[in-house]
Formats: C-alpha cells, structure tokens, sequence
C-alpha cells in the first residue's frame, strides 16, 4: 500500500469513527481462547469490508477504559508507519485509537 493509499483509508477510518459508528468495544478478550476466536470473526469478513472489521474489533478514535490504553502502546502498532499489524486487521492507525485486539 502506498502512502496515499494509506492516508486515504485513515482519513476513511477517522471519518467513521468520527461520525459516530457504533463499535464492539466489549466484551474485552480476557483469554487467548477468546482472542482466538475475535480473530476468527475478523478472517470470516471480505477483506474489503472495513466498516465491519473496525466494528468487530471495537475501534474508537480515543484512549479507552480507565487505564487509557491506546493503539501506541499495543505490540501489534508499528510507530514509524502508524500502522496496525495485526493481519487481521492490517490498516493504518493514530496512535492515540484503541481496539480491543489491543496486547503489550
């Protein structure tokens, strides 16, 4: 993906999340079963449906719950390319978003 590309579907994605989608911030995956299977939904998706996948993982555009996590501190955000590399998900983030797929 090239950087155009890559600013256009943040751009997309602050859109949506700005707009107000309703995403599935919880239940949050306390188990690597649970985990596991919020993966498993997310491969069951065409990989073209982004309002669905940022729904399924429960993306927000703030830090979220009483720690404040953030996509920042996740394992899975690469910092120079703000970019989530969880396969499943694969897109480009702000460092202050969160999603529920989110592990240190």
């Amino acid at each position: 993906m090239h950087n155009d590309e890559e600013k256009q579907l943040r751009q997309r994605i602050e859109h949506l999340l700005g707009s107000g989608l309703h995403t599935q911030t919880e239940p949050f995956p306390e188990t690597e079963k649970e985990f596991t299977q919020l993966l498993a939904q997310l491969r069951e998706l065409s990989s073209g449906d982004l309002e669905k996948k940022l729904v399924v993982s429960g993306f927000t555009d703030k830090p979220y719950g009483p720690d404040q996590m953030r996509c920042q501190e996740c394992m899975y955000y690469l910092v120079h390319r703000k970019w989530c590399d969880l396969p499943e998900l694969s897109v480009p983030v702000e460092p202050d978003w969160w999603c529920r797929l989110w592990r240190i």
